[in-house]
C-alpha cells in the first residue's frame, strides 16, 4: 500500500525535534541588553576621566566606543545571516579560522574568568562586601597557600559569593528556555528602569550648579591626568605620558582608557546566537 502521508507533516515533525524557537524581537533585545549593562559602566567610567582627564575625554570615550561597537555588532549581522546555524560565535570562528577559530574561542571563554574578576564579578562581590561586612575578601573559608614565589590558591566568602552568584543563572537556564527569558526580560526591565531613573533623579533632584559649571565650563580642559605607565618596558625606551603631554599623549590616552569602555560594551556579541533559519 501506498504512504499517503502529506509531505508537510514529515517537514513539521522533524522540526519539533530541534531547539525552541521561543526568543522574539523583545526577548533577543533583553538579552543582548541585559548583557552589556553590568557593573563595568560604573567601574571603569572614574579609570576613564583620570586617564583622560576632562569630561569631554570622558564623554568622547564612550561615543567612540559605541561607534566601534555598533560597526561590529552590523558585521556580526553579516556573519550570523551568513551562517544560520546554532552556536553563535564558535560556529562563526570555526567556518572563518578552521581550528584557529577554537583556539580562539577557547582563549576568549578562558579569558572571560578574568574579565568577569575585573567587571561584573569583582562588582557585586564588592557590594556585598559593603552591605554586609561578613562578606569580605579577608574572611577566609581556605587560608591562602602558597605555590610557589608568586602564586597562591584561596577561597574566601567573597569569592565564594561570587562563584555562587554565577551558577544561580545557570540553574534556571537548565529549566527551560521560556523562564530564562522571562527571569532574563523582568530583570533587564527593573535595571534598565532604574538606570533612567537615577537619570532624571541626577538632572532633576540632585542638580548641582557648581558642578555643572565646573565641568561644562571646563569641558575639555585637561587636569589632574593620571600617568600611562609603560607595562614592562623600560621607562627609558618609552618615558611615562599623559593625556597632557601633546597629541601624543591624547592618543595613547584614548587608546587606554577604551579598554575599559570596550570591556563595560562587551556581550553584544550575544547577538550572534539570536538568528532564524
Amino acid at each position: 500500500m501506498a504512504d499517503t502521508a502529506h509531505p508537510l507533516a514529515d517537514t513539521r515533525a522533524r522540526s519539533e525535534a530541534g531547539f525552541v524557537r521561543a526568543i522574539g524581537l523583545f526577548d533577543g533585545t533583553m538579552i543582548v541588553v541585559g548583557s552589556m549593562i553590568g557593573s563595568g559602566i560604573f567601574i571603569v567610567a572614574a579609570d576613564i576621566s583620570r586617564q583622560t582627564g576632562s569630561p569631554g575625554g570622558l564623554l568622547l570615550t564612550w561615543i567612540l566606543t559605541g561607534l566601534l561597537t555598533i560597526s561590529a555588532a552590523l558585521s556580526y549581522g553579516e556573519l550570523a545571516a551568513l551562517f544560520p546555524h546554532a552556536g553563535g560565535q564558535y560556529v562563526i570562528a570555526r567556518s572563518l579560522l578552521a581550528t584557529l577559530g577554537i583556539s580562539l574561542r577557547l582563549d576568549a571563554f578562558s579569558g572571560d574568568s578574568d574579565g568577569d574578576d575585573r567587571g561584573r564579578g569583582r562588582g557585586i562581590r564588592a557590594l556585598f562586601g559593603r552591605l554586609v561586612a561578613a562578606i569580605s575578601p579577608n574572611v577566609w573559608i581556605v587560608h591562602p597557600i602558597a605555590l610557589g614565589s608568586k602564586y597562591a590558591i584561596s577561597l574566601s566568602i567573597q569569592q565564594l559569593v561570587g562563584v555562587f552568584d554565577d551558577r544561580v543563572p545557570d540553574v534556571h537556564h537548565t529549566l527551560g528556555v521560556r523562564l530564562g527569558k522571562l527571569i532574563q526580560n523582568v530583570f533587564t526591565s527593573a535595571k534598565t528602569l532604574s538606570l533612567v531613573g537615577l537619570i532624571f533623579l541626577g538632572i532633576f533632584v540632585g542638580r548641582n550648579a557648581g558642578a555643572i559649571i565646573e565641568n561644562f565650563g571646563h569641558f575639555w580642559t585637561i587636569r589632574n591626568a593620571q600617568p600611562i605607565e609603560p607595562a614592562r618596558i623600560p621607562e627609558k625606551l618609552v618615558p611615562t605620558i599623559t593625556a597632557a603631554s601633546g597629541a601624543f599623549g591624547l592618543f595613547v590616552a584614548y587608546g587606554v582608557a577604551q579598554v575599559g569602555s570596550l570591556f563595560s560594551a562587551d556581550a553584544w556579541t550575544t547577538s550572534a546566537l539570536l538568528r532564524r533559519r
